[in-house]
């Protein structure tokens, strides 16, 4: 059964969520296990891109941003996949920044929700949360 990681941040900040999205990505990455983004604001996708190319000085993390409507394969070998698609491929690790539950959540050993203290984020958060509360998915809290 896939657990459910939830990291709630003080603040409202899109860039403190995403800077923990690169932390927690660089984190599974050097531990060789394959990483899953999604959102369907293809927009955060295409931040988390730039930002995974520099947020930390001496640290690269190998990722690969995937076209809309590209559903990942083997061959998108990357230990980072960025995507608004649904994944082909089996992955360990999904980091979900949508404000959806993703439909194939499931197909992952781990969901990471990252929820900060803006007022949209935070309420889908609750949403979220008691969605897989109800489905009994084992869920662990990290107060950053």
């Amino acid at each position: 059964m896939t657990r459910v990681d939830f990291y709630l941040l003080k603040d409202s900040s899109a860039s403190t969520r995403l800077e923990l999205a690169c932390k927690l990505a660089e984190k599974a990455s050097a531990r060789s296990q394959q990483v899953f983004v999604y959102s369907t604001e293809r927009h955060v996708l295409q931040e988390l891109d730039e930002r995974l190319w520099d947020f930390r000085p001496a640290s690269f993390v190998a990722h690969q941003l995937l076209p809309e409507n590209h559903i990942s394969s083997l061959a998108d070998n990357d230990p980072v996949l960025l995507s608004s698609s649904e994944p082909g491929n089996k992955c360990q690790l999904l980091i979900n920044l949508d404000k959806t539950v993703p439909p194939f959540f499931s197909r992952f050993e781990r969901t990471l929700e990252i929820v900060n203290k803006e007022p949209d984020i935070e309420e889908s958060g609750r949403v979220r949360y008691r969605f897989y509360q109800e489905r009994g998915y084992p869920l662990t809290h990290h107060n950053l």
